[in-house]
């Protein structure tokens, strides 16, 4: 299966529906966890190159593209072990993470994409956002942190603001990390039970659990709303960090060989340039 088929097979369609997701499964691969590490390792190669293209393309001038991930998962899903063994894994200087926390007093003050709006990564980057502004329909909805009506304003404020987004050159990757309530149970344990895992360990992570068919109603209202043609929705199955971290790959690399990007060819005689330098 090329990445374009599998994002295919990952992505929101009509229909879609979230309780229909095995968090166990691993749809689109039939390798188990030594062959998705293998895969892994394979596919980063290209992942490096793109990047790279993209990157040399946006520093001469000659492309205006970029590519957003956008990732959003209940806690523990593996968001940090994607921007580890993915992202982490290509040159970092095309990289632009943001780590969206709880607003600020001062973004408060402003519509809640301002802050988005001033993160969206730069032509030649991956942007990457560790959440984003669907907390504001998420975690906003779920604990009535804003008027039901303006919850409701926000879903087309967000599909008019990605498609401007598009239309500026960025492919837009969502990416949804399906964890069943079980393999977060274990793994916020895992936590408690590990000293050195202790500082990643949040009270909070608990009452949240407590609301968690709040929040999968919440996220299914999100795909319906909100996963449009030019910035569509992927849920991946995360029980399986191995499975989660190639999928997201295979996105990834998906958004990168439909932009195509190409080594910029020289805008100076190359060999006049080595007869000078052999004679320096």
């Amino acid at each position: 299966m090329t990445a374009h088929e599998w994002a295919k097979a990952l992505q929101v369609g009509d229909g879609f529906r979230l309780a229909d997701v095995d968090p166990r499964s691993t749809p689109g691969y039939r390798g188990g966890k030594a062959d998705g590490r293998r895969d892994l390792a394979a596919g980063l190669e290209e992942l490096n190159t793109l990047q790279e293209r993209l990157f040399a393309e946006s520093r001469v001038g000659v492309a205006e593209d970029s590519v957003l991930l956008i990732l959003q998962a209940m806690d523990s899903a593996g968001k940090g072990g994607i921007v580890r063994h993915v992202v982490g894994g290509v040159d970092p200087q095309g990289v632009a993470l943001t780590a969206f926390k709880a607003p600020t007093p001062e973004e408060l003050q402003h519509d809640f994409l301002w802050r988005i709006s001033t993160r969206l990564p730069e032509p030649g980057f991956i942007g990457v956002f560790d959440r984003s502004h669907y907390e504001d329909v998420l975690i906003g909805r779920v604990r009535s942190l804003a008027p039901a009506a303006e919850i409701e304003r926000r879903y087309d404020a967000i599909n008019d603001f990605e498609a401007q987004v598009a239309a500026s050159g960025t492919r837009i990757v969502k990416v949804m990390l399906h964890i069943s309530p079980e393999e977060q149970k274990s793994r916020l344990m895992e936590r408690l039970e590990r000293p050195d895992k202790h500082w990643k360990y949040n009270p909070g992570d608990v009452d949240e659990r407590l609301l968690w068919d709040d929040y999968m109603a919440a996220y299914q209202t999100v795909f319906d709303r909100t996963s449009t043609d030019v910035a569509p929705w992927h849920v991946i199955p995360a029980d399986h960090k191995w499975f989660a971290r190639l999928a997201v790959q295979e996105l990834l690399l998906d958004a990168l060989q439909r932009i195509d990007p190409q080594w910029p060819a020289a805008d100076f005689d190359v060999e006049a340039e080595k007869k000078r330098l052999a004679a320096s």
